[in-house]
């Protein structure tokens, strides 16, 4: 046997082999963390491709001007831009083994257009306020406008987010459904958050900002995810979270949506999707601050589990930031742009 031309005939037809079949996530950082989709990598060998964005707007505009991914994580309140643009495409429920045991809160027809489901919810959280237990005391954050409190003027911060930003507004001014919001309680909104403006050191862009600015001293009050307690728990800093303030605290719901014309295979965007609703993924994603959609895997974890990553039980209003009118964001977007300007 002639070793040295077996051996570059198996090389020759290696090299011959298509490549195999990749895909990409177009995601938060953050998300790309292995432990979130492990099935995926049990079966792969190792994690797709990931790109980032910053805010779902920029993610809307690249994609919008051609750039190429499997599936997109967006949260609620961008589903329907999403979907009216025709970008994306529906979801075989038939693919998805654990839709039956996901939270049927959570998986609504308020997160589609049609009878189609095109939004696969997958992770959700809190927001609420995040101080520094130390410094400030529970009273002066009992209401939500402690981020009009002139003593914390330039200690405190708010998320670069216009969906986080107006869910607080909205509390602040009354509001638990903005799905339902008058132009008046929008009006009411935007003069509460240019006066929360004036108070601000910064908006936070990341959680890890959040948490350097924490830790800094530089902030005393924020409005901020779950995600930051457990984090700030770790390092132990003096982290109180606020979700019963007197106007409440509001809840984001998060999935994927499935892009049109994606040139991954597109049994790959089903494995990836099966295995961050995987029961595998449940303890990974609570133990990073986020509730996962599959009720079902949530249900054994416990009330305990829950309230250290700030997803526990509460007495107080609650803003579900599900989709709204078209119309609304956009003014939302606008508006929030021209005071974080100064206007």
């Amino acid at each position: 046997m002639n070793v040295k031309a077996t051996l570059l005939g198996g090389a020759a037809a290696l090299l011959a082999m298509p490549a195999a079949a990749q895909m990409t996530v177009f995601d938060y950082a953050g998300f790309e963390d292995p432990a979130f989709h492990a099935d995926y990598v049990a079966a792969h060998g190792d994690s797709p491709d990931f790109a980032f964005f910053g805010d779902e707007e920029e993610a809307f505009q690249k994609l919008s001007s051609g750039f190429k991914a499997d599936v997109t994580h967006i949260c609620a309140g961008s589903v329907t831009k999403f979907v009216a643009s025709g970008i994306v495409e529906p979801w075989d429920l038939s693919l998805i083994p654990e839709w039956a045991n996901l939270n049927t809160d959570l998986t609504g027809t308020e997160v589609a257009t049609t009878e189609d489901v095109y939004f696969m919810p997958t992770d959700y959280g809190s927001t609420a306020i995040a101080y520094n237990a130390d410094e400030v005391p529970a009273e002066d954050v009992a209401s939500l406008d402690v981020f009009l409190n002139p003593k914390y003027q330039g200690r405190m911060t708010l998320p670069d987010n216009v969906d986080d930003a107006y869910a607080l507004a909205y509390l602040a001014t009354g509001v638990t459904d903005w799905s339902t919001a008058t132009t008046e309680q929008f009006e009411a909104a935007s003069a509460w958050l240019r006066q929360a403006h004036a108070n601000l050191r910064t908006y936070w862009t990341d959680p890890a900002e959040l948490a350097q600015l924490l830790a800094s001293g530089e902030v005393l009050v924020s409005w901020a995810w779950n995600e930051t307690l457990p984090t700030m728990v770790e390092e132990g800093f003096p982290i109180g979270f606020q979700r019963e303030a007197a106007e409440g605290s509001s809840l984001w719901l998060c999935g994927y949506v499935n892009m049109k014309d994606a040139e991954g295979e597109e049994a790959r965007a089903y494995d990836y999707i099966n295995a961050m609703l995987s029961p595998t993924s449940t303890v990974a994603l609570l133990d990073a601050g986020y509730g996962q959609s599959n009720a079902k895997a949530m249900e054994g974890q416990g009330e305990e589990a829950l309230v250290a990553s700030g997803l526990g039980t509460i007495d107080a209003p609650v803003l579900a930031q599900l989709p709204m009118a078209a119309e609304l964001r956009e003014m939302q977007n606008e508006t929030f742009e021209r005071i974080k300007a100064g206007f």
